[in-house]
């Protein structure tokens, strides 16, 4: 019985830690600067990303050639947005507190999109100056 309850608490520590650790490398992704040309393309006004901007964001990354065929990325952050913005909207009339922080997450997930699209566009200019110089 007592390596059951041990085995149980391990396995609830390990995933509060591997989501903790997934939510820090989100957070330092998004805090990465944001080219012009990416807010521009997404139409975002004022040079200020919102949750809002997300769905814009995700649809420019889709359209975004990508150079590696490793994973897109944006598979669990399109999966943490739609939780965290269903919380929101339930929780907008009742819980400000809660609406309050869905609103800065879901805009650090739209800002993890434009740095992941930026980083691509990155990469395909650096790969074409390549191919030119070769």
């Amino acid at each position: 019985m007592f390596a059951a309850m041990l085995f149980a608490i391990s396995v609830v520590a390990l995933t509060q830690f591997v989501a903790f650790y997934w939510r820090a490398m989100l957070a330092g992704a998004a805090a990465q600067p944001v080219s012009e040309r990416v807010l521009e393309a997404a139409g975002v006004e004022n040079g200020e990303l919102t949750g809002r901007d997300f769905g814009t964001l995700v649809g420019l990354h889709r359209v975004t050639p990508r150079l590696s065929p490793a994973s897109d990325g944006l598979l669990s952050v399109r999966l943490y947005y739609r939780v965290v913005d269903v919380l929101g909207a339930l929780a907008s009339t009742h819980l400000p507190a809660i609406a309050a922080w869905s609103k800065r997450e879901t805009a650090i997930c739209a800002r993890y999109a434009a740095v992941q699209i930026d980083r691509r566009l990155q990469a395909n200019l650096e790969m074409a100056a390549a191919a030119r110089s070769c």
